[in-house]
């Protein structure tokens, strides 16, 4: 189950790289981030959309179904929520599997804090392992840390193949919810956007946005980047889409971001790259994990059309160990086949149990009733989940 256009996709693809025997089923919980039916349709590729229930619908499908396995894919406080309330008298008991959907470094607390009443917890990197294991030393708690490659990385397109007999004539620039944050700063990338664009007629230069204005995503926007297009009267020549990465990075000749996850899936498909430093490079900025990758460079790189090449040393501990090496299937297959006592939540008691009350799972309340005391509404919403 998944909660966000993100997570989604990350649940999708991990299901596909499950033994073929298995029986899988999807679904998205609704919350406040509910992607939209493009993004869904984006996420999961080819195929019936997986139904968007409310979390009491999920709870009578799980009881109903009895899975042996439920991969709760989603931000951290639905995580806690779902397994901590909503799936907490599912019997017999599965097991939860969590993770993160893409880059992980730095290992925060926090992640490992709101996921630590799941038996499993996917990373995907020797990095990543290392790293929430010192945590999960630190702290405590949780289940066991299970290596995967990531399941959308899948190799470079066969060599002499191009869609639609189409050549690779795409600069593609992936967005990021989060960063950069200020207004000034994302103007600027659109403005060197804008330069590559003039300086190179040949390229097809697209701004790869994650929600088309108006849809929601795993994080807000303040300032999305096609409205501060239109907002700087469009001194340019940009294309703005949304759909598949998969789509683009097939017809890119080049692909810049400042931290997003697509970069692997660039690095994956041999597409050169650009990870912006302009702005910083640090855990604040979300993108630690590029230093030392030969892969930083700046606006002016950008304006030039400069793309690079990952180096060597850093792939390996990067994301691109090889298949053999990951655990989390053999992992999940030690869990299911002995004893296994629930695993102990770090966020369990009175306190935290008030907070999972005001948890971004929560349906909306009609508006008739918002005049409604907080108690009646509160319970109100537990009726209504």
């Amino acid at each position: 189950m998944a909660d966000s256009d993100s997570y989604l996709k990350w649940a999708a693809c991990l299901l596909a790289d499950l033994p073929a025997d298995w029986e899988r089923e999807l679904a998205v919980v609704r919350t406040p981030i509910v992607p939209s039916p493009l993004q869904i349709a984006a996420a999961v590729g080819e195929g019936p959309l997986p139904p968007v229930l409310s979390a009491r619908s999920l709870r009578r499908t799980a009881q109903r179904t009895k899975p042996d396995v439920i991969v709760v894919a989603c931000t951290g406080p639905v995580v806690d929520v779902l397994v901590a309330e909503v799936l907490d008298e599912v019997r017999p008991r599965p097991v939860f599997v969590t993770g993160l959907p893409g880059i992980s470094v730095p290992a925060t607390d926090k992640a490992w804090l709101f996921r630590s009443g799941c038996d499993l917890f996917v990373v995907h990197s020797e990095r990543e392992v290392a790293e929430f294991g010192e945590v999960a030393g630190r702290l405590g708690g949780g289940g066991l840390l299970g290596l995967a490659r990531l399941p959308f990385l899948r190799g470079p397109v066969p060599p002499g193949f191009e869609p639609d007999g189409r050549e690779r004539d795409r600069v593609v620039f992936a967005t990021q919810a989060k960063v950069p944050r200020a207004r000034e700063e994302r103007e600027q990338v659109l403005l060197a956007l804008a330069k590559l664009a003039e300086r190179r007629p040949d390229l097809d230069v697209v701004v790869k946005l994650r929600a088309l204005d108006g849809e929601r995503q795993t994080h807000n926007e303040r300032h999305p980047y096609q409205r501060l297009w239109q907002d700087l009267g469009e001194p340019g020549r940009l294309r703005f889409a949304a759909g598949s990465m998969d789509e683009h990075l097939s017809l890119a000749a080049g692909f810049v971001t400042v931290s997003s996850t697509a970069a692997l899936e660039a690095i994956d498909r041999d597409v050169p790259l650009l990870v912006l430093e302009d702005f910083g490079v640090s855990a604040e900025m979300i993108n630690l994990v590029f230093a030392g990758s030969g892969l930083l460079g700046t606006l002016d790189d950008l304006a030039d059309g400069v793309f690079r090449a990952p180096e060597q040393e850093w792939r390996a501990a990067n994301y691109f160990h090889p298949a053999a090496a990951s655990t989390w299937v053999s992992r999940l297959g030690e869990l299911l086949g002995g004893e296994r006592p629930p695993p102990r939540s770090l966020l369990d008691g009175p306190v935290h149990a008030a907070a999972r009350r005001r948890a971004r799972l929560r349906v909306e309340v009609p508006p008739e009733v918002l005049r409604l005391g907080y108690k009646t509404k509160r319970r109100l919403a537990r009726v209504l989940r």
